[in-house]
């Protein structure tokens, strides 16, 4: 009995058969010429000052080789020994901002999401005002960034700030008022204040996931007697996970690397408790003017961010496999 071979297929004379190359359609240019746009940007804005900082790293790039940088002698690995010299007070000053850093972006995510969790969970069902709550909700998120940290810097001030006002004059908390700006009540105000302008967005993306699940489940899990904390726990949590895997990576990132905040509420003689490492990588930088020490620390940091990112990605796909 004949085979019958299709038009786009030919056969070799001792071969497989193979599909002919269909000819290129009209307009098969339009995709790489709408994306051409975006991936020129992205290497003049990412990738070329991103392998430009590498490269730094490698050089000893002080303030006497600012006006021309190709004369600046190549150090090898020397800047990544000095950052990594905990012994050392460079290594011992970037291993503390770390650290601090760590803790800093542990306690800004987790409330973040958890009052991000709670807020959405309680505007899910309607009632009236939810609107006006919603909208005051997103205020510190749609508040332009700076404007916002300048007012908190402003309410932290000793004797005139609105905290200390409202704490010890309202509320007639004994003491001395504190300087909420330094010492360790700095690491307190920066977590506060980077709190309040998170945790907005986790309320909004979980809010936003939570209307893609139908009320007819919790309706079907009440007739069987559910309570609302076994409902959040078992169709919640479960139905928002994806939600919930992208929304913490990126809370991960922002919050660790956020510069603006201690920038703006410090300026650059930041307190020891208020040292996040992005802000201690710009005066390791600019202060000393030593950028080849800066941009190994940032090229460290980065390093860092991509084996977190990586095992965070790995764990997720393990587990969805396994789901």
């Amino acid at each position: 009995m004949a085979t019958a071979i299709s038009a786009e297929e030919t056969k070799a004379p001792d071969g497989p058969v193979r599909k002919a190359r269909r000819p290129r359609q009209a307009g098969w240019w339009l995709p790489y010429a709408l994306l051409a746009p975006a991936v020129v940007f992205e290497l003049l804005i990412h990738v070329i000052p991103m392998f430009t900082g590498i490269w730094m790293s490698f050089l000893k790039l002080t303030r006497a080789f600012i006006a021309n940088w190709g004369e600046a002698p190549v150090v090898g690995l020397a800047n990544y020994q000095v950052a990594l010299d905990f012994n050392a007070a460079v290594g011992e000053a970037l291993l503390r901002s770390f650290l601090i850093t760590c803790g800093f972006t542990v306690l800004v995510v987790g409330l973040a999401w958890s009052m991000g969790m709670a807020a959405a969970v309680a505007l899910q069902r309607n009632f009236r005002g939810r609107g006006l709550f919603r909208t005051l909700f997103l205020v510190p998120y749609a508040l332009p960034m700076y404007a916002g940290i300048i007012a908190w810097k402003f309410m932290l001030q000793k004797d005139t700030g609105a905290v200390n006002h409202f704490l010890y004059d309202n509320l007639g908390l004994g003491g001395e008022k504190p300087f909420w700006l330094i010492g360790d009540n700095a690491f307190v105000s920066i977590v506060v204040v980077a709190l309040w302008r998170l945790w907005p967005f986790a309320f909004l993306m979980l809010m936003a996931g939570l209307q893609s699940i139908p009320d007819d489940v919790y309706e079907a899990s009440a007739v069987d007697g559910a309570k609302p904390l076994r409902q959040w726990a078992s169709i919640t949590l479960p139905m928002l996970r994806p939600v919930n895997l992208v929304l913490i990576l990126v809370m991960f990132l922002w919050t660790f690397n956020d510069f603006n905040t201690p920038f703006v509420l410090f300026g650059t003689a930041q307190p020891p408790a208020g040292d996040l490492i992005s802000f201690h990588i710009y005066n390791a930088s600019f202060l000393t003017w030593n950028f080849g020490s800066g941009a190994a620390m940032s090229v460290l940091l980065l390093i860092f961010l991509l084996i977190v990112t990586g095992i965070y990605l790995l764990t997720i796909n393990r587990r969805s496999r396994r789901a």
